[in-house]
């Protein structure tokens, strides 16, 4: 299953995701994020699985997916703060 991560969702680290690479879609009331956006914690840019499915051209973000250092990294999981936060209302195949 890859449901749709949003604003708001939490990381694996604790942290939650910022939207700021696309401001019109929206999934169960919150932005849909997508490859670029950062954490709470500061960096951490997620990285898309799902390239073909874009919003303003950037790969839309599903549960799962990496994402680049944050700030408190290398404390893990700061490394690699993944998507695993979601709306069940979108499940991309």
């Amino acid at each position: 299953m890859a449901f749709a991560h949003r604003h708001g969702d939490v990381r694996n680290c604790g942290a939650t995701t910022i939207v700021s690479g696309q401001g019109h879609v929206t999934v169960d009331g919150k932005l849909w994020a997508v490859e670029g956006d950062q954490n709470s914690h500061g960096g951490g840019a997620l990285i898309t699985s799902h390239a073909w499915l874009t919003i303003n051209g950037r790969g839309v973000i599903v549960v799962g997916d990496h994402a680049a250092p944050d700030a408190l990294c290398p404390i893990p999981p700061h490394c690699d703060p993944m998507a695993v936060g979601f709306s069940s209302l979108v499940d991309v195949a």
